[in-house]
């Protein structure tokens, strides 16, 4: 059995249509979304509301301004809508409505920081199942899955808009959703497991946050595999581990490729 495995795929819904083709599955480990293009300012949902220049001032601002002249500038912004919540919900539900028609393949989706959740059953098909700290049997094998990233102890989410919220999670809601997880032999996330090997992006220069309880899992259950995305220039994109083999699938959005699996 072949299965294909993406995660960040933020937006790139032309891509994620051909990442199940030639596979009997296909994993979507979360970030749908394209919220900021860093790249392409005029894409993305801050484009389609605001334009290229702006989100280009704004991604200078994140670069190289300070903290507070990031956080006036977004305010700005979001101010100068009428609505600005449902302006945004617009635009997820334009994106979502593209990137879920694109899952041709069965697939097991799970939800990245840059997702909203909570529409998710709204899109889905009925070739798409959602699953969240939860196991299903592929090809024989047992695949556990929990979506989102944890928040560091004692931190709350910087609501520096007015109008979303990252799927983001407390300690004990994640390690809550791991510990559903039992005899799996793919562990499948969207934030890797806390080893400083696969948590650090080397070219955003900072370590992310990765989950000590996908670490103890790893330990006690011992998994074949462990696949995530959510950093996007790991400096390691594998590790073994014992028998399992951690595997950082790729920032889809831009290689395009999916992870392949073969059982």
């Amino acid at each position: 059995m072949r299965v294909h495995v993406v995660s960040d795929v933020h937006g790139n819904a032309e891509a994620l249509a051909r990442a199940g083709e030639g596979a009997d599955a296909l994993i979507v480990l979360g970030d749908l979304l394209d919220f900021v293009d860093y790249h392409q300012h005029d894409k993305g949902i801050l484009g389609t509301l605001f334009g290229a220049e702006k989100v280009g001032t704004f991604a200078r601002l994140r670069r190289e301004g300070s903290r507070d002249e990031t956080i006036a500038f977004s305010r700005s912004l979001w101010e100068s809508l009428e609505d600005p919540g449902a302006a945004v919900e617009e635009a997820i539900r334009e994106q979502y409505a593209e990137l879920f028609a694109a899952m041709t393949a069965p697939t097991y989706a799970t939800p990245g920081n840059v997702d909203s959740p909570h529409l998710w059953p709204e899109f889905a098909g009925d070739g798409v199942t959602l699953v969240d700290g939860e196991v299903v049997e592929i090809g024989g094998l047992r695949f556990g899955f929990v979506g989102g990233v944890v928040l560091p102890p004692g931190a709350t989410v910087r609501r520096t808009n007015p109008v979303w919220r990252p799927y983001l999670r407390t300690r004990d809601e994640f390690d809550a959703a791991v510990d559903k997880l039992d005899d799996v032999d793919v562990l499948c996330t969207h934030v890797p497991p806390a080893f400083p090997e696969l948590t650090y992006d080397v070219v955003a220069r900072r370590q992310e946050l990765g989950s000590t309880a996908l670490r103890a899992l790893i330990a006690e259950q011992r998994p074949r595999w462990s696949l995530f995305g959510h950093v996007h220039q790991p400096l390691s994109a594998r590790l073994r581990t014992g028998r399992t083999e951690c595997r950082n699938v790729g920032h889809f959005k831009a290689t395009e490729r999916p992870y392949v699996l073969r059982l």
